[in-house]
């Protein structure tokens, strides 16, 4: 009955945190525990008494600030410096400032956003189709939570005993610029054929070069000191997002003076309504896996799996596959919540590096952002481009599978993920 109130609230579109919370709460009052429905909220409240967490809704506000700065534009323009000029540049362009936008807000639906706003229209303009505009960016945007600073990594590492925070962040630079060289490959060969000659936005705005780059080189230094600073063991995670905040306070307000004071409250606002809404789905999912945990649960399906999985090999694509179902329903941390505790010890038992298996289950969560019918970056992107989600899902298929083949080479290639952490000791 548990489980069909979990399923049955889902299928319905109730809101993951509130399902959760309806199962506990009937399994509370005629289970192990009855009239002791106090214990969901004590438990709630206990998984959300972290201070690492603290670094979530910081890294949230850090790239609302960013958005609203004008630094998104000069990361655009810096990119079109680099890689405009080649074939497809303008597609190029799209996924770069995807790679350059994702070591300042570690989130693929920011992204979406920012960088959709600015190319979904261009790309048209240029000859693109809109749809595939609109398809390019949200794939691209899946690079966001995968190259650090990055907020599921926060959450993964809060929730897999013995996994540094610093870690799996340079674990994941090698799969992000990976992906971003694939997707790369992949317009230049299918997609030249669509860009036409207008004049970039670079070209537009006629300043020199030099200018443009000096004007994209700051921004660039907040994943460095954000990431730097960690490594070097002189700040925690969360220190470091507040550092990541005063940066971009700076950049917007005092350096560029984009940023006007009187928009700081409507800043503040979004960003506390889009943490609550992470951490309201942290702390029921905390709730459910502290009871699953006093039931055995995670044990069980531990040893169950054991008995017929041997190989290191079938473990990761029965992972694969199961986390590629799972993100079509639901989002990638609620998702992550769920499943990493009882998967986590499971890898381990097989021997499986877990630097190695986090960022696999990352990037597997990630791709689900852009498969129907819950992938929030589509919905992003088809607010910008309204061309319909049947005829997004289409222009999204191929990226999907540049995506799909760059997950396999990380899942069967562990020293794309690895090599960088034990080079620097971790």
């Amino acid at each position: 009955m548990v489980y069909l109130i979990l399923v049955g609230s889902l299928a319905i579109g109730t809101p993951v945190a509130f399902a959760i919370c309806a199962a506990l709460f009937y399994f509370m009052g005629v289970g192990a525990f009855p009239y002791q429905l106090k214990l969901v909220a004590t438990q709630m409240f206990s998984g959300l008494d972290s201070f690492p967490l603290l670094a979530i809704p910081l890294f949230v506000l850090a790239g609302e600030v960013m958005n609203e700065s004008g630094i998104t534009v000069r990361i655009i323009a810096f990119a079109m410096v680099i890689v405009g000029r080649f074939r497809a540049g303008l597609a190029l362009v799209n996924i770069w400032a995807s790679v350059i936008f994702a070591g300042l807000s570690g989130s693929a639906v920011a992204d979406t956003s920012a960088i959709g706003r600015v190319f979904i229209p261009e790309m048209a303009r240029r000859g693109y189709p809109l749809e595939y505009a609109a398809a390019l960016t949200a794939a691209s945007s899946v690079i966001g939570p995968i190259i650090p600073p990055s907020i599921p990594v926060i959450i993964y590492a809060l929730i897999a005993t013995g996994v540094s925070v610093p870690a799996l962040f340079v674990g994941g630079i090698v799969p992000g610029v990976l992906l971003a060289i694939f997707l790369s490959a992949y317009v230049m060969i299918f997609s030249a054929r669509y860009e036409r000659g207008a004049p970039s936005p670079v070209e537009e705005q006629q300043r020199p070069r030099g200018m443009i780059l000096l004007d994209g080189l700051l921004p660039l230094l907040m994943p460095v000191f954000v990431v730097g600073t960690i490594l070097l063991g002189v700040v925690t995670p969360t220190e470091a997002a507040a550092i990541a905040v005063g940066y971009a306070l700076i950049l917007g307000v005092l350096i560029y003076r984009e940023l006007p004071l009187k928009a700081l409250p409507g800043i503040f606002s979004r960003s506390m309504v889009d943490s609550s809404i992470i951490m309201i789905i942290i702390a029921a999912v905390s709730a459910g896996n502290w009871l699953l945990t006093y039931n055995r649960i995670p044990n069980m399906i531990t040893e169950l799996t054991l008995a017929f999985v041997s190989s290191q090999w079938t473990f990761l694509i029965a992972v694969i596959v199961l986390l590629l179902i799972v993100g079509l329903f639901l989002e990638g941390i609620a998702a992550m919540l769920v499943l990493v505790p009882i998967l986590h010890p499971m890898a381990l038992s097989l021997g499986i590096d877990p630097v190695h298996f986090g960022i696999v289950v990352i990037f597997n969560l990630m791709i689900g952002l852009i498969t129907p019918p819950m992938g929030l970056c589509l919905f992003v992107a088809d607010s910008i481009a309204h061309v319909g989600i049947g005829k997004l899902t289409r222009a999204i298929l191929p990226f999907f599978l540049v995506e799909l083949v760059v997950l396999l080479i990380l899942a069967f290639v562990p020293q794309t993920v690895t090599y960088l952490p034990r080079l620097l000791g971790f």
